[in-house]
């Protein structure tokens, strides 16, 4: 009677087909969405055969480009539903992008004449707005969904590899039992794996109990949870397994098992597991190098005439070139020169390179000015468009200084895996200037690295858009 009243509790889906449904509630919900944004904004001219057309034909490109965007991330699979500060940053970056290049080619193409600009913002937002709510919904109801066992599952058999040589559970089959009960699955008869060396006789009678046990029940599927070190005896195991007409799952136990939750991609004939994955994708990378083509040119362009002004400046200040040169370690540790408008008297560049303080008397009379109003940085927009450094990143220190503060700080190495930027994370906090003690170099170093491992383009322009105000305030700036 009890566990009638569990399955009249639970609702009518498989925990494995919400990454299949919220596909298609995403699509709803954006065509809704493209509807409402269409007569609220024609609210007097409404003509529902044409303009539902329209929205309708409009929601399902704008749709095909989202579910896209998300699917090749991974974002619908159910443990990324449930981190909902990672799922809105993913939606907002899809949104946005699939916003943008859909409209940006219409437009551009002179398509999209009968597309309402008016409409079409109104949809962006509102569309923006529905899909995080919609998102946080999905959040709630999963995770309610596995705390109260509500999904629907099926009657599986459960054959467990005792890696323990006990009648005690161990924490990985603890966990795997549990996790088929919290998705809905229903484990009716638990079976132990054969032990490793047992003799055939053993093994025999092991699949004829299996196999008794479930002829003629209401079992649906088996699932062998063991070690992936006993492949060739799962292997054989299973092959005796034929004459049921049930779909016989692995799940992979012990430490071994951290293969199976690694990326992984075929290799010719081969599989190729991802060990360590690059922080960017292919696309994230192509797309945070176009934006920093697109800014460090339009603003190079734009401050043409000032870097000139500055330069004949620079020349009749003092005797020296314009430019400063100076190697600095960037992306895996490769160097390269970093450009700045001179403002001292020397141009100091090995092995020992004393930093710069408050009133340092190799300032020129113009270098002062230039520093504190960071002007001097500016050349450094060449770095960004020949791609040795980008918009965004851990500002690079001079080589002589990085193997200090290496010897310092144990993972400030790890600041070289992301291109050294102009502006950063730690700068827009008031980290400028020099690093006179250990607290201030690692007060840095760990803002370069919460960059690092939380780096996302609504990041990087939060950044861009923060760093004239902290100019302004000139914290440090000498």
């Amino acid at each position: 009677m009890a566990e009638q009243l569990r399955d009249d509790r639970k609702w009518p889906i498989h925990y494995e087909s919400v990454e299949s449904l919220v596909p298609v509630a995403d699509t709803v919900t954006i065509a809704i969405v493209s509807i409402l944004s269409g007569l609220l904004y024609h609210l007097e001219g409404w003509e529902p055969a044409s303009y539902i057309s329209k929205s309708c034909g409009l929601a399902i490109l704008v749709s095909a480009l989202f579910i896209s965007l998300l699917k090749i991330r991974g974002m619908y699979r159910p443990t990324e539903l449930l981190a909902l500060p990672h799922q809105i940053r993913a939606v907002c970056w899809a949104w946005i992008t699939a916003f943008l290049v859909l409209f940006g080619a219409l437009f551009a193409l002179k398509i999209g004449s009968e597309i309402s600009r008016g409409a079409s913002v109104l949809f962006g937002l509102l569309g923006l707005v529905a899909l995080i709510v919609h998102r946080r919904i999905i959040g709630y109801l999963l995770a309610r969904g596995l705390a109260e066992k509500r999904f629907s599952g099926r009657n599986v058999v459960l054959i467990i590899d005792d890696l323990n040589n006990s009648d005690d559970l161990s924490s990985d089959e603890a966990s795997m039992s549990q996790a088929l009960m919290d998705t809905g699955f229903r484990v009716r008869r638990r079976f132990l794996f054969p032990e490793p060396g047992a003799d055939a006789s053993r093994q025999r009678t092991i699949i004829a109990s299996v196999i008794d046990y479930v002829r003629g029940s209401d079992i649906e599927e088996i699932i062998v949870g063991a070690s992936p070190d006993r492949w060739p005896d799962l292997r054989n195991f299973v092959a005796e397994l034929r004459v049921l007409p049930f779909p016989v799952s692995f799940v992979p136990l012990g430490a071994a098992s951290e293969m199976f939750k690694r990326p992984r991609h075929e290799l010719g004939e081969a599989v190729c597991v991802e060990l360590q994955r690059g922080l960017l994708s292919s696309f994230e990378h192509a797309a945070k190098r176009s934006i920093d083509l697109f800014f460090a040119g339009l603003a190079f362009v734009a401050l043409l005439p000032l870097l000139a002004v500055v330069a004949v400046a620079i020349k009749l200040d003092s005797p020296g070139p314009v430019l400063f040169r100076q190697q600095r370690c960037g992306f895996n540790g490769k160097g390269f020169l970093i450009y700045k408008f001179r403002t001292m008297s020397v141009l100091e560049d090995g092995p020992s390179i004393v930093q710069a303080t408050a009133g340092d008397r190799r300032f020129t009379r113009l270098g002062t000015w230039l520093r504190r109003t960071s002007i001097d940085e500016l050349p450094q927009l060449i770095n960004v468009l020949n791609g040795s450094m980008s918009l965004v990143g851990p500002r690079p220190h001079a080589v002589a200084h990085d193997g200090e503060f290496d010897k310092i700080v144990g993972n400030y190495a790890f600041r070289r895996r992301v291109k050294p930027g102009l502006t950063g994370w730690a700068q827009v906090h008031g980290c400028r200037g020099p690093t006179p003690t250990a607290a201030s170099i690692e007060q840095r170093v760990e803002y370069d690295l919460w960059y690092i491992d939380n780096w996302s383009l609504s990041l990087d322009i939060a950044i861009l858009l923060r760093t004239p105000i902290e100019l302004i305030r000139g914290h440090n700036a000498y």
